[in-house]
C-alpha cells in the first residue's frame, strides 16, 4: 500500500468524506457521459461534442461569475437579466460606433448592475435573495424599455467581424469555447493563488471572523458582485454574437442553470468553498444531461423533471457534506 494510500485509510472519517465528495463532479459527469455513448452511438460523434462545447461556453462564463459570489457567501438572480441587457447595449452601441466600443459598452453594463447589487446588499444591508431578485425584475424591464422589445441587429445586421467570431473556429475549436478557457486560467489564478482570493474564502467561510481579522468584508462582497456581473456582461456580448442579435429575452433562466451548476460543482451555498473549474464541471453535467435526453427522445417536460431532480439530489449531496 502506497503512503498516499495509508494517510488517507488514517484520515478522520469527515476528511475521507470530503475527498470522496470533493471528486463526485468528474464522477458525475464521467458516469453521464458513459451511460449517454452506450444508449445512442450520436453522442460522441464529432458535430454532437463540438455543440456540448459551444452550448457550455456561455453558460460557463456566467457559473464563473457565480462562483465569486457564492463562495463569498452570496448568491445572483440577476445574472440572466444582466446578460441580456449587456448583449443588447453592445448591439446598440457597436451600431453607432465601433466593436470594441460595443463590446466594452457590453460588459461596463454588467459590471455596474454587478456594483449596484453589491453596495445595496452590504451598504444597506438588504438580503441578497430579495436585492438579486428586484434586479432581475429591474433589469429585465430595462431591457424591454430599451430595445421596445424588439431584437437589436440594425438594418444589415450586426458588424461582419462581429457575427464570424460567434460562428467560426479559431485552431479548429469554436472562437466561443476559448473566451471560458482563457477566463478560466487566469480567474482561477486569481482566486486560489492570491492574497484578494484567500479574503473571498474567508468571508464567505465566517464573515464575523473575516472581520476581526482586518478584511474589509463589504468591499470585498461587493467586488464578489462586481466580478459577476462583469462576467455575466461577457456571457451576454457572446450571447450576442452567437444569436447575431441583441436580444431582450436572452438569457431567461440563466440564474437557475449557474447556480444549479456551482452547486453541482460541490460549493456550499453557506459560503467559503467552491472551485471554479468543478463550476464549469457542473455546467458540463447540465449540458451533457440536456443533450441525453435530447438524443433520447424524451419529452421536453420530463426533461424539466429530470434536470429538476438532479438540482435538488445535487443541493442533497451538498447538506450531507456539509454535515
Amino acid at each position: 500500500m502506497s503512503i498516499d494510500a495509508k494517510a488517507a485509510m488514517q484520515a478522520p472519517p469527515r476528511l475521507r468524506r470530503i475527498s470522496v465528495t470533493g471528486q463526485l463532479p468528474i464522477v458525475t459527469l464521467l458516469a453521464l457521459a458513459g451511460i449517454t455513448s452506450l444508449l445512442t452511438d450520436r453522442f460522441l460523434s464529432p458535430i454532437n461534442l463540438a455543440n456540448l462545447l459551444v452550448q457550455s461556453s456561455i453558460m460557463s462564463v456566467i457559473a464563473m461569475g457565480m462562483t465569486f459570489v457564492i463562495v463569498a457567501g452570496g448568491f445572483d438572480l440577476s445574472v440572466g437579466s444582466v446578460a441580456a441587457l449587456s448583449g443588447c447595449v453592445a448591439a446598440l452601441v457597436m451600431l453607432k460606433t465601433t466593436i470594441a466600443g460595443g463590446v466594452a459598452a457590453g460588459i461596463a453594463a454588467g459590471a455596474l448592475i454587478g456594483l449596484a447589487n453589491g453596495l445595496v446588499i452590504t451598504a444597506l444591508r438588504v438580503n441578497p435573495f430579495i436585492t438579486t431578485l428586484g434586479t432581475m425584475v429591474l433589469v429585465r424591464g430595462v431591457v424591454f424599455l430599451l430595445t421596445g422589445g424588439q431584437a437589436i441587429s440594425g438594418t444589415f445586421g450586426l458588424p461582419d467581424p462581429f457575427v464570424r467570431f460567434g460562428a467560426e473556429r479559431v485552431l479548429g475549436v469554436h472562437a466561443l469555447v476559448w473566451v471560458p478557457a482563457i477566463l478560466l486560467s487566469v480567474l482561477s489564478v486569481v482566486l486560489n493563488l492570491t492574497p484578494y482570493g484567500r479574503k473571498i474564502f474567508a468571508t464567505g467561510g465566517n464573515r464575523e471572523a473575516a472581520y476581526l481579522s482586518g478584511i474589509r468584508v463589504n468591499v470585498i462582497v461587493t467586488s464578489a458582485y462586481v466580478w459577476c456581473g462583469v462576467l455575466a456582461g461577457v456571457a451576454g456580448v457572446m450571447l450576442a454574437a452567437r444569436l447575431q442579435s441583441g436580444q431582450p429575452t436572452a438569457g431567461e433562466f440563466y440564474e437557475l442553470t449557474a447556480i444549479a451548476a456551482v452547486v453541482l460543482g460541490g460549493a456550499g451555498l453557506h459560503g467559503g468553498e467552491g472551485q471554479l473549474y468543478k463550476s464549469v464541471i457542473g455546467v458540463f453535467i447540465m449540458v451533457v444531461l440536456g443533450n441525453a435526453l435530447n438524443l433520447l427522445n424524451v419529452d421536453s417536460y420530463w426533461q424539466r423533471v429530470a434536470i429538476g431532480g438532479v438540482i435538488i439530489a445535487a443541493a442533497a449531496v451538498g447538506g450531507i457534506r456539509q454535515r
